[in-house]
């Protein structure tokens, strides 16, 4: 089975060499949208708030470095909070690790494998992206993992990580304004219109930060990158402390 790896990127250094070429990337209710016919600074950005609104679901990933709270967005990307919802409260990611760290890039877990090989979807099958211009991978987004084939999306997801201002990069010249302004504290544009972002952190990210530099095995994975904690950093539970009204 090929490994849910991020195929955009292998490191911080990449992160504009392979950036979005389409910068009006849509929803599924929204293909034949345009520049010219959206006005991206009109758009809610749901990510740049903390406020956890009626219509979001929030969460809290207890882990073995601590708390991380993360509000998710099921209107905009339903099936991949739909597929996380159901998996954190059947108990599913519980005792699973982020199995592939990269720092100042981000963390992956959720593959009962622990080796980025393994998990699937609430269906039983993979499931396609959700992109959306009302979302992006600015520091502290959880997207979806996945691997080159379609519809490979199951259990796997990742926390951007990066703290680099990226904000001069040409693709996002056309980005909301306020999006450009939040890649300055961070993230990895390059992974827009092609990763599912369906949530965000708004607290841990300390936690997150932590667990990013976790010592590496120092050994090359099959990716061609040292990314395997040396020991074991876990998440004990995923308690859901408010759901979508």
């Amino acid at each position: 089975m090929k490994k849910m790896i991020l195929t955009l990127v292998a490191a911080s250094s990449l992160l504009l060499l392979a950036a979005c070429n389409d910068t009006t990337t849509t929803s599924s209710s929204d293909k034949t949208a345009t520049s010219e016919s959206v006005d991206l600074n009109s758009l809610e950005l749901p990510q740049l708030s903390t406020e956890v609104k009626e219509n979001e679901d929030l969460v809290e990933l207890e882990t073995t470095e601590g708390a991380i709270k993360i509000k998710l967005f099921p209107e905009i990307a339903p099936k991949a909070v739909e597929n996380f919802m159901t998996h954190a409260k059947n108990g599913y990611y519980d005792g699973l690790t982020f199995h592939r760290i990269v720092e100042d890039f981000m963390i992956q877990g959720g593959d009962p494998n622990g080796d980025g090989t393994g998990g699937e979807s609430i269906w039983g099958k993979g499931f396609g992206e959700e992109i959306s211009k009302q979302l992006y991978h600015i520091r502290g987004a959880l997207s979806m993992a996945k691997s080159s084939a379609p519809n490979s999306q199951g259990s796997q997801f990742f926390i951007v990580q990066n703290h680099d201002d990226v904000s001069d990069g040409r693709a996002i010249q056309f980005y909301p304004q306020k999006i450009i302004d939040a890649y300055k504290d961070g993230g990895t544009p390059s992974l827009d219109g092609n990763y599912t972002v369906f949530g965000q952190v708004i607290e841990g990210m300390d936690v997150v930060d932590k667990i990013a530099k976790a010592e590496t095995t120092g050994e090359a994975n099959s990716s061609g990158e040292d990314s395997t904690p040396k020991d074991p950093v876990k998440i004990k539970s995923i308690k859901i402390l408010q759901e979508a009204k």
